[in-house]
């Protein structure tokens, strides 16, 4: 099979620009306003999408820890309460989705539960992304492979072993598996870029990369080792409320990001050794022995 997916217009694999996504995720901190400052700067940075998350808080959060009471934008209030007003309803969605439409960007989301699926369906999405934290939920797997559209499925927190039983569930011919690991942010030593390498060599699907470093150097470094596509969170300032900021990209931070990926792309090449005109001037006067 060719190691490609088509994910909106675009497609995703081996021999094509590597695919660039910015996840919004619950950076905009329950605000519909912030979220849609950053598609904007998302779409001046050159990506190719934005991506949510979308949970159902009754079903994702542990019971065990709903009453536990933390300090939020809201005030002092239960985890669960904090949960419910991180999430974006009905008409927020249909404003997200009206918004990219206008601006002129793809955009989809993470799905952490069944109904989030069921939800989100009615938007039509580009491709469904598995967090890493539902890696191991096999109803949830099943049910993105039935509805037939592209699934990304993110790795971090988990084995090869669970990796590969997540894997036989899913169509191959529609996935594509990111590596990451879910530390926010992440040091360096544990980045472990060259499972992308490993990922590569043992499924025949494209291999892309989540990353939670601070920072740019890794992201780039992994479309050298073969990541075809490559997701960071985006935020409009890496001070602002809530734990995904610090592993965040700015803006101006994104622009770079985007730029640094394009010259790599274009400065790996095809692996074929060929002397270039430009270099025949070169030849001509520092060669001594032809």
């Amino acid at each position: 099979m060719a190691r490609e997916v088509k994910i909106g217009n675009r497609m995703v694999g081996d021999g094509h620009p590597t695919y660039i996504a910015a996840e919004i995720g619950i950076n905009h901190n329950g605000d519909l306003d912030i979220a849609k400052r950053m598609i904007l700067e998302a779409k001046r940075a050159g990506v190719d999408s934005v991506k949510f998350q979308k949970r159902t808080p009754e079903i994702c959060v542990p019971r065990d820890q709903w009453d536990i009471m933390r300090e939020t934008p809201w005030g002092y209030i239960s985890y669960i309460e904090y949960r419910r007003k991180m999430e974006f309803g009905l008409e927020e969605y249909k404003e997200i989705d009206r918004y990219c439409k206008e601006v002129g960007i793809d955009w989809f989301a993470s799905v952490w539960d069944e109904p989030s699926v069921d939800f989100l369906e009615q938007f039509d999405p580009i491709a469904y992304k598995v967090p890493s934290a539902a890696l191991t939920d096999h109803g949830l797997l099943r049910k993105l492979r039935d509805l037939g559209r592209p699934v990304i499925l993110s790795t971090g927190m988990s084995t090869m072993e669970q990796i590969r039983a997540a894997v036989s569930l899913l169509d191959m011919d529609k996935l594509v598996i990111t590596h990451a690991t879910s530390t926010y942010p992440c040091d360096p030593e544990e980045l472990n870029l060259r499972v992308i390498e490993k990922l590569r060599a043992e499924f025949p699907c494209p291999i892309g990369y989540s990353g939670h470093e601070v920072g740019l150097i890794p992201s780039v470094v992994a479309v050298a080792l073969g990541a075809c596509l490559v997701e960071r969170h985006i935020t409009l300032d890496r001070a602002m409320w809530g734990s995904d900021q610090a592993a965040s990209v700015e803006p101006q931070g994104f622009e770079r990001l985007v730029k640094y990926i394009r010259v790599t792309e274009a400065a790996l090449g095809d692996g074929v050794k060929r002397v270039y005109p430009s270099e025949l001037s070169s030849l001509k006067k520092l060669r001594r022995f032809q």
